[in-house]
């Protein structure tokens, strides 16, 4: 039988890694996409010690010409494109390089999958924040949109694309509109990370405190190694279609902190209220969370909680890990980074 060939976009990202994995445990030819820097990021892979099991390849996602060269040379069967500006809050500083990436480059990939491999399959990674100002909760496939940020807007084009490739061209072209997915893997800059990342260094001594933004937000938060098998799926079926991931279940970023550092064996209690709250340890008294303007949206989304219904029936997906194993998973893996930085530099790198 012939090997499956792959190209993840993005593969240097938390999901384009998980794939990764998933794909070459599956016995696919993994190709990855990834943006040329000064520095190329490998960690994920490293990490996961997959690096030199995959064809790494430099793609500009805005130079067609970078597309289209690879899409020729490769020829691939299923295409994963996880490339973006991921950010919510870098894309109200840099809407236009978010549209670029985000929105125009799916076109571009479109077009390079029409002309050159027509028969090939493609996953578009849309997001849950495409629904913004919910209009109906739970959110599913068919719920109206109403993004409220360069970010969500832009995804929101690359999935409308999406869907007009699939009918106009009859490409096997799907969208995944996946919920908060996270990890040990997840950047340092997401909230997420950076409340694992930066209570574990406090916990070290290895850091004062950390500061957030809206503690009121809820997020319907799932495990990134349970969504990327949802993706592979949806490739999988006789015909292409969009589809919800997501838990059901949603907390709010105060309760994620809360149960981040009694995993880290902290007791967070909450004084003051609005910019004026802090979290405090209750064992030590010492001050772990405050609260700043300068991590609010301009345009917040306050409650996302995804349906997957469709998936669950369809897909037969449903994600495994809940929240409660997920931050466990998260902040014993910081535990774990924090001793071993700060033993051998004397100092831990975390979002302040």
């Amino acid at each position: 039988m012939k090997q499956r060939k792959a190209l993840i976009t993005g593969i240097t990202g938390q999901d384009g890694a998980y794939l990764a994995k998933l794909l070459l445990q599956k016995g696919y030819k993994v190709h990855g996409a990834y943006r040329r820097s000064s520095t190329p990021n490998f960690w994920r892979l490293d990490e996961l010690q997959i690096k030199n099991q995959v064809d790494l390849v430099c793609i500009e996602l805005a130079d067609q010409s970078s597309l289209q060269s690879a899409f020729f040379d490769i020829r691939p069967d299923e295409i994963y494109n996880l490339a973006a500006q991921s950010f919510v809050a870098e894309s109200f500083t840099q809407p236009l390089y978010t549209t670029e990436i985000d929105g125009l480059s799916v076109t571009k990939i479109l077009e390079a999958i029409r002309k050159f491999c027509p028969e090939a399959r493609f996953y578009q990674a849309s997001t849950s924040e495409m629904f913004g100002k919910v209009q109906e909760i739970p959110q599913v496939e068919t719920t109206p949109f109403y993004p409220r940020s360069p970010y969500g807007a832009a995804k929101l084009y690359a999935h409308w694309i999406t869907v007009n490739y699939r009918e106009a061209y009859s490409l096997y072209a799907c969208s995944g509109i996946l919920f908060n997915h996270e990890s040990p893997l997840r950047g340092i800059e997401f909230v997420t990370r950076k409340i694992t990342a930066g209570l574990a260094a406090i916990k070290a001594g290895a850091h004062d405190h950390i500061v957030l933004g809206n503690l009121d937000a809820q997020r319907d938060w799932g495990f990134a190694g349970d969504y990327v098998e949802g993706m592979w799926r949806m490739l999988q079926q006789d015909r292409p279609d969009d589809f919800v991931l997501a838990t059901g279940v949603t907390v709010t970023i105060r309760r994620f902190a809360e149960m981040a550092a009694q995993a880290l064996d902290m007791e967070l209690v909450w004084d003051g209220e609005g910019l004026g709250e802090t979290g405090i340890d209750r064992k030590t008294g010492k001050t772990l969370i405050g609260i700043s303007a300068n991590y609010y949206r301009p345009a917040e989304v306050d409650l996302l909680i995804g349906n997957p219904a469709k998936a669950n029936k369809f897909l037969a997906w449903e994600a495994h890990m809940q929240i409660p194993e997920l931050v466990r998973l998260m902040a014993d893996a910081d535990k774990r980074r924090t001793a071993k930085e700060f033993s051998t530099t004397g100092r831990v790198s975390c979002a302040a």
